[in-house]
């Protein structure tokens, strides 16, 4: 056995159809096992609340150690894990190939997996993470379900908290009448006589969830862009990737819909498209996850194999053809916040990279948790404590003094909004774009 993780980590199929995977005994001697080892490192103390109730819940029970932490509070540590897969990926010297074969986010997985079992997943929860049904209805009424959602109105929101659990304070992203794949069909009804002659490269962009509902101007940013650098793109959208099911432990649905989703993306592959993922959480799951949920499927290995993330993919048009001229400085400068869900696809910081392509201008970079951690973040009980853990990434980036403050994640960057707003140290900026939509700008194209 070699300490300190010396070699690359390598993580293992998650096994959720095995009996053993959900059975609540065999759940709770792996957290204990694990649980302990994390007592014995500490290491990430400093990451998410995870890791601080676990050590509270050990150094305030009546032996000082793991054994006197009755297994019921373990749920304390499972409820405050967000999946951003920061421990595994930066701070833990135990992951595998190492012998203890500690994968922290994916047992957090497990057990809750194995609550959904024991059906402990409330109704609320249950509806808010149906995100393609909630697009399409908050599409089709979108003035007022932008009203009800809208967090300054004081009737409709403290009733949302009753009824829903979701904090009164979090934002709440904004619904599209027209999304992001109709915006792209009406485009390509009225072909723009000026568009740039295409290259070699063709891109399917997978529109994500997120981006067709409640920000199509990303996508918008992405094919100009594109467009503007040669690359000749479609849209596409079979369904969401599966994130939020993935937090909330429905591995069946998630196989269902990788399976799907897979084969129909990898029929763009076969027509010689790679394939961007706009959002860095849809390109991790795409990447990553999906192999790891269906591992012996050849459509999803082949996908994940073919997949980018968009600034990975702007800053490789970058170094092999070089980019379009015409870029532009960014007065006032760049804060640019790296999505743990993009630090964990393992290929540096793509956006800061790409950002810092736009001559003269200065693109700070924030390495650290948001704390948003998807629909974690907006739920009463865990948006105090997002805040928390994002205070010093709001705090960096007042430091910084940037006229722009991005982020790779749409949702981490409200919550930074949010974040710089509770400081009450200056003024906050009223949006943070995603680095896409900062290229735009810097090409004059937005």
């Amino acid at each position: 056995m070699r300490e300190g993780s010396l070699e690359a980590p390598v993580r293992h199929p998650l096994a959720w159809q095995n009996p053993d995977f959900t059975d609540r005994a065999k759940v709770e001697a792996e957290c204990e096992r694990v649980f302990d080892i994390c007592h014995g490192c500490r290491r990430c103390f400093n990451l998410c609340d995870s890791f601080p109730r676990l050590f509270d819940l050990i150094d305030n029970s009546p032996s000082g150690e793991l054994e006197g932490v009755a297994k019921s509070d373990y749920k304390q540590v499972v409820d405050a894990c967000t999946l951003c897969d920061m421990c595994f990926m930066t701070k833990c010297p135990y992951v595998p190939p190492h012998e203890f074969n500690i994968d922290f986010p994916h047992l957090m997985l497990r057990y809750r997996a194995m609550e959904r079992k024991e059906g402990q997943l409330s109704f609320a929860e249950r509806q808010l993470i149906e995100t393609d049904r909630n697009g399409k209805l908050g599409g089709m009424v979108a003035p007022i379900a932008n009203w009800v959602t809208d967090r300054g109105n004081a009737l409709t929101r403290p009733l949302m908290e009753k009824v829903a659990g979701i904090d009164k304070e979090a934002a709440l992203p904004k619904f599209h009448g027209r999304t992001f794949v109709m915006r792209a069909k009406r485009e390509k009804a009225e072909p723009n006589a000026a568009a740039p002659a295409f290259g070699k490269r063709k891109a399917a962009l997978y529109a994500t969830c997120f981006c067709n509902y409640n920000n199509p101007g990303i996508g918008e940013a992405t094919r100009a862009v594109l467009a503007h650098n040669g690359v000749e793109t479609e849209v596409v959208y079979p369904g969401c990737c599966g994130m939020p099911q993935l937090e909330h432990a429905n591995l069946e649905r998630v196989a269902r819909d990788a399976r799907r989703i897979a084969a129909e993306l990898c029929e763009w592959i076969d027509k010689g498209y790679d394939i961007i993922a706009l959002v860095p959480s849809c390109a991790l799951m795409l990447k990553f996850e999906w192999p790891l949920v269906v591992p012996d499927d050849a459509a999803v290995k082949r996908l994940s194999q073919a997949t980018f993330d968009i600034a990975e993919y702007i800053v490789d048009i970058a170094k092999k053809e070089g980019l379009a001229p015409g870029l532009r400085p960014l007065e006032g400068g760049i804060t640019v916040h790296a999505a743990c869900h993009a630090r964990a696809q393992n290929m540096g910081a793509k956006a800061a990279e790409m950002l810092r392509l736009i001559p003269d201008t200065r693109v700070a970079l924030i390495e650290r948790c948001s704390g948003h951690g998807g629909s974690w973040g907006v739920f009463k009980g865990n948006f105090e404590t997002a805040l928390k853990v994002g205070k010093p990434v709001a705090r960096q980036a007042v430091k910084n003094g940037t006229k722009h403050v991005a982020s790779e994640c749409p949702l981490a960057g409200m919550h930074i909004v949010q974040g710089i707003e509770k400081l009450g140290e200056g003024p906050a900026p009223s949006y943070a774009p995603h680095p896409i939509e900062l290229m735009a700008k810097a090409w004059g194209l937005q």
